[in-house]
């Protein structure tokens, strides 16, 4: 095996990064649906779910943010 294992070291740390971004991104999509779906069954509700589809947005990208830089998962 040749190369320079501090390199390798990069590559995979950018690619478990990768990974993270895509977590987040299904889980922005599973609260956007969700609150789509239930504004779909009851609109009149749907005003005041609003913050919670944003704050549920804000934790999933909060989670994934926090993610990327801690040493451990």
């Amino acid at each position: 095996m040749e190369g320079n294992i501090a390199q390798m070291g990069q590559f995979i740390g950018a690619g478990l990064a990768a990974i993270g971004s895509g977590a987040a991104a299904i889980g922005v999509g599973h609260v956007a649906g969700n609150f789509l779906a239930g504004a779909l069954r009851n609109p009149s509700a749907a005003a005041g779910q609003t913050a919670t589809l944003f704050i549920g947005i804000a934790f999933a990208e909060a989670w994934a943010s926090s993610r990327s830089w801690l040493p451990c998962c």
